[in-house]
């Protein structure tokens, strides 16, 4: 089963490590991962990691089979559509969101091209805005 899952990744930690191992349980990950570009636009602030650092510790994560640039930004279609993934794994801190709006689909859009969507456990108590707190 092929898995795509899609982020920025930045300031790699422990919850990403766990989130990308209960990926891995489902299939062969292939991670989309947000251009510092999109996440300037996106979250009106770049990330700490330049895109090449983010992306060389995710293919040294032993749970990633291969990432690839999410290169539309807010309409991932085309990412998810280069990849042609079984299904879409995302945290369920999103199951209260507009997951579908954020990413640029439609439920119907996932159904029509048979792609499922699956929610893992968010790990609780470690994040990249934590980490940036402590500092």
């Amino acid at each position: 089963m092929i898995v795509y899952t899609g982020g920025t990744f930045d300031l790699f930690h422990a919850g990403h490590v766990n989130f990308l191992r209960q990926c891995s349980y489902y299939g062969v990950v292939i991670v989309a991962l947000n251009t510092d570009e999109f996440i300037k636009r996106f979250k009106k602030k770049g990330p700490i990691m330049k895109y090449w650092e983010r992306e060389e510790v995710l293919r040294g994560c032993k749970y990633v089979h291969d990432v690839i640039p999410n290169v539309s930004g807010e309409d991932s279609r085309p990412a998810i559509l280069s990849v042609r993934p079984d299904c879409i794994i995302i945290g369920d801190d999103w199951k209260d969101k507009n997951y579908h709006k954020q990413m640029g689909f439609t439920k119907e859009w996932l159904k029509e091209e048979k792609i499922n969507l699956i929610y893992v456990p968010y790990t609780k108590g470690i994040s990249t805005t934590q980490i940036k707190e402590r500092l």
